[in-house]
């Protein structure tokens, strides 16, 4: 049965999306069958794995409003082992539609534990709120990994953000937990990024992953192509540290798995 793990930080720019895209991507590359769910309605992981996010697409909105099963909005990608249930900005509704619906913060577990059991792993890329939508990933999560940038203003909403994840695991999911912190966009030339590192690593201890995501430019190139970034340049910085991460991520876990090529593993033209 699939592990879910729900990306998770409401706020902004500290390479949330990129961090579940790329692990989403590595984890099909070690050989498991992984389903990719956009949840945030920007769609930003669905052009991220270059799938198309148009308005006739199945999003988890039209999951939400009974038009069709989970199993018909799920579409391939590129990627050999790597699913997705797509996103667009239609989804930004399904919070206005999930306040209709009896027990409707277990919508989206519902959905996922019919498809379950067809996945390795599940990752979740989860909208910078805490709305519904977010309330839906951490009732239907197993864990949470939090991306967060190594700048002093990432340091805020993170109480927030604990409050709420302790409230859905009181009331909500009482098997939720932590799987790991990632720091994400370090700059190792300054000083202060050092000083909030360690701060973190204060907070969480060892839940802080020992690989760092460095700030690299192919990682912010890779998705205006609508490719993770193994694809794009596998042998950037960006690449490796997330290959690490992933690494890190199957040791903590238990489990193996054997890189596979990417000419094999992408279906497109590279």
């Amino acid at each position: 049965m699939g592990k879910i793990v729900s990306f998770i930080n409401q706020k902004g720019g500290v390479g949330k999306t990129t961090t579940c895209v790329n692990v989403a991507t590595y984890l099909a590359a070690y050989g498991k069958k992984v389903l990719l769910v956009d949840l945030d309605p920007q769609g930003n992981a669905t052009t991220g794995v270059g799938v198309y996010k148009g308005e006739d697409i199945n999003t988890f909105y039209d999951i939400v409003l009974d038009e069709c099963p989970v199993t018909d909005a799920i579409q391939q990608t590129n990627i050999k082992g790597l699913d997705i249930l797509p996103s667009n900005v239609d989804l930004a509704g399904s919070e206005v539609a999930l306040v209709q619906r009896e027990n409707r913060e277990k919508v989206l577990k519902n959905t996922l534990n019919s498809v379950k059991d067809k996945y390795d792993y599940i990752t979740i890329d989860c909208p910078p709120s805490l709305g519904l939508l977010t309330v839906n990933a951490l009732t239907a999560t197993d864990t949470i990994i939090i991306p967060i940038q190594c700048e002093f203003y990432a340091l805020e909403g993170l109480t927030q953000l604990m409050n709420t994840v302790r409230l859905v695991k009181q009331h909500l999911n009482p098997e939720i937990e932590i799987e790991g912190v990632v720091l994400t966009m370090k700059d190792n030339r300054s000083n202060l990024v050092n000083e909030v590192a360690d701060e973190i690593k204060k907070f969480f201890g060892r839940k802080v992953y020992n690989t760092v995501i460095p700030r690299n430019i192919r990682l912010a190139e890779a998705p205006s192509h609508g490719l993770p970034i193994l694809i794009y340049d596998n042998r950037s910085t960006g690449a490796i540290a997330y290959q690490d991460l992933v690494i890190e991520f199957l040791k903590r876990n238990k489990d193996t798995g054997r890189m596979v090529d990417r000419k094999i593993l992408f279906k497109g033209e590279l």
